[in-house]
């Protein structure tokens, strides 16, 4: 019988808190995971970079509830966790972009289901 890509990946979260020791939580790798990507906006943030380097102001344009302030501070956060890069250009006006590093599209698989058990949330509740 061939195993479905849930019975996969919780095979594979098994393996991992088999590994993972979270007695401590200073050692445990779910709470340095949350610490690093639980804020509201970073996420959300991750999700339009995948793949591709957007400017501020794209950011900005694909996350309209964000503020200019959050946006700013919430991308500092995310260079300073080394998940994401950030390339200034010597231009007036200047002209910033921004990058997912390799560690943040390790993020991508969990993106994805996120973003499925997303949709069938909303659809549950729709009706």
């Amino acid at each position: 019988m061939a195993k479905t890509k849930a019975q996969t990946d919780k095979k594979n979260l098994d393996n991992v808190t088999e590994v993972a020791d979270c007695d401590a939580m200073s050692e445990c790798p779910v709470a340095a995971a949350i610490d690093v990507i639980g804020g509201k906006w970073t996420i959300i943030i991750l999700y339009h970079l995948r793949g591709k380097t957007l400017r501020f102001g794209e950011l900005k344009r694909e996350i309209p509830k964000i503020t200019q302030k959050m946006l700013t501070h919430q991308l500092r956060e995310l260079e300073s966790h080394k998940l994401v890069t950030r390339k200034v250009y010597a231009e007036v006006p200047p002209r910033v972009e921004y990058t997912p590093t390799e560690l943040a599209d390790k993020l991508n698989p969990a993106l994805d289901l996120l973003c499925d058990w997303g949709a069938e949330y909303q659809q549950v509740h729709k009706a």
